[in-house]
């Protein structure tokens, strides 16, 4: 697990790094100074000697340490919020929340308050996985631009840090979600980890979003709260089963690769403009889908011997994902997920059955 996720990293890292350089120009620096990241051209073949220095920086063990940490906390279904026994043990979704508060505060501190940890909570009304009224909390750290003319522009890397079991209503037995989806909470930590050493001319969200076992609830707050809040977001990258599968005798999963899938027609379209998209054949020409093309590229420069495998569609069959809650509010967003899924490995009471 700890080395692929730390190429999902990489895949995330380096895309946000070349983002948010092309339009930096005479950065300022504070005092101590923090890296800066350079203008760069993917054209030129050339990488920039400072995202390959920010690479080197992800560390596998960090990224492992954070899922077995968020394992520790038993079960983070996300109504375990409503669970007093739970809570009064140090377990379950709240405390994981305010664990990973404190990583981020955490990194804030050690670059000299440069990140801005905030909450977004709320309290989910009944639906069809909510029986009950329930406190979700979203949790996040911004890193602000440092260009006044880019800062407005928003790019985005998330992952769900609740759990569930067979039983998506349990909130007391085991439910580890080290792979869906602490993989991709560690993503997000360790992002913001080692990019908030350096400055960049946008801003950057570290994210980690609860209800998403329930039905992307935290994603549809926070992505309806920056839509009505005319947050100009630019990009989503959400990591969800990043983990890889680390099976023995599994010949079939690739190590080498992610899967990236993104949207055709977005979610947000109009009837005229789902009209006007077949009419011309753009399709294909979402803005979703030139991100997935944009992460090749940046992958080609950058990880040429770990290219990402881009799925054109907004995720796997009949399944869904926190960017989705993004895209039907209008905003460009993929999916990371490993290359093969072992559905052993997803919503199941730990056990050993039929030898497995």
């Amino acid at each position: 697990m700890p080395n692929s996720m730390l190429r999902t990293g990489v895949f995330a890292l380096p895309l946000f790094c070349s983002c948010l350089s092309l339009s930096q120009e005479n950065p300022q620096l504070s005092s101590p100074p923090p890296v800066s990241v350079s203008e760069i051209s993917l054209d030129a073949g050339k990488p920039d000697p400072q995202i390959v220095e920010a690479l080197k920086q992800i560390s596998a063990k960090r990224i492992q340490a954070t899922i077995e940490k968020l394992v520790t906390f038993k079960n983070r279904n996300t109504l375990s919020s409503n669970d007093q026994e739970m809570i009064s043990q140090g377990l379950g979704i709240t405390a994981a929340a305010k664990w990973i508060q404190e990583e981020f505060e955490r990194y804030a501190q050690a670059c000299g308050g440069c990140l801005q940890v905030k909450t977004d909570s709320f309290t989910q009304p009944v639906a069809t996985r909510v029986p009950t009224p329930t406190p979700l909390t979203n949790v996040y750290a911004i890193l602000q631009g440092s260009d006044s003319a880019n800062a407005r522009r928003i790019y985005l890397v998330t992952g769900h840090y609740d759990s569930r079991n067979s039983d998506t209503l349990n909130t007391k037995d085991a439910a580890p979600g080290a792979n869906d989806d602490a993989s991709g909470t560690a993503v997000s930590l360790e992002c913001a980890r080692v990019l908030s050493k350096y400055k960049f001319p946008a801003t950057l969200i570290f994210l980690s979003v609860a209800g998403e076992e329930q039905g992307l609830d935290g994603a549809k707050h926070f992505a309806q709260m920056a839509r009505q809040e005319g947050w100009d977001i630019q990009a989503v990258l959400n990591n969800d089963i990043v983990g890889g599968n680390t099976t023995p005798g599994d010949t079939q999963q690739r190590k080498d690769t992610v899967r990236v899938f993104s949207e055709g027609i977005p979610a947000s379209a109009k009837p005229e403009d789902v009209t006007r998209i077949r009419n011309v054949g753009g399709e294909n020409d979402s803005p979703s889908r030139e991100v997935a093309r944009y992460i090749r590229n940046t992958a080609k420069e950058y990880l040429p011997k770990f290219p990402p495998t881009l799925i054109f569609r907004r995720d796997r069959f009949l399944r869904g994902g926190d960017h989705t809650a993004f895209n039907e509010e209008g905003f460009a967003g993929v999916r990371f997920t490993e290359y093969r899924e072992d559905f052993n490995h997803q919503h199941q009471n730990v056990r050993t059955e039929n030898g497995i």
